[in-house]
């Protein structure tokens, strides 16, 4: 399992658009992805739930990710969060 905190660097953070692409790249994985805020947490691969946590550019997340290909996983998604990609 993986853990990292990181600072959301998206234009207006993860709305609608960009949750889209997240889970979009996230279902590409076979690991299990943990995004949580402020104590509140949503599965990667659920839409709503993350559009509830209500991610702006600069808020700190916190990205879990847990399966065999974990790494990569979690290599892809940091960069999208960073705005990298």
């Amino acid at each position: 399992m993986l853990m990292r905190k990181l600072i959301v660097q998206l234009p207006r953070g993860l709305q609608a658009r960009h949750t889209a692409l997240f889970v979009h790249k996230v279902t590409r994985f076979k690991s299990e992805v943990i995004l949580s805020k402020d104590g509140k947490t949503a599965s990667g691969k659920d839409i709503m739930r993350i559009m509830e946590l209500v991610v702006r550019e600069g808020d700190e997340i916190t990205l879990l990710v847990d399966g065999c290909d974990e790494q990569v996983a979690m290599e892809t998604l940091k960069k999208y969060i960073s705005n990298l990609l």
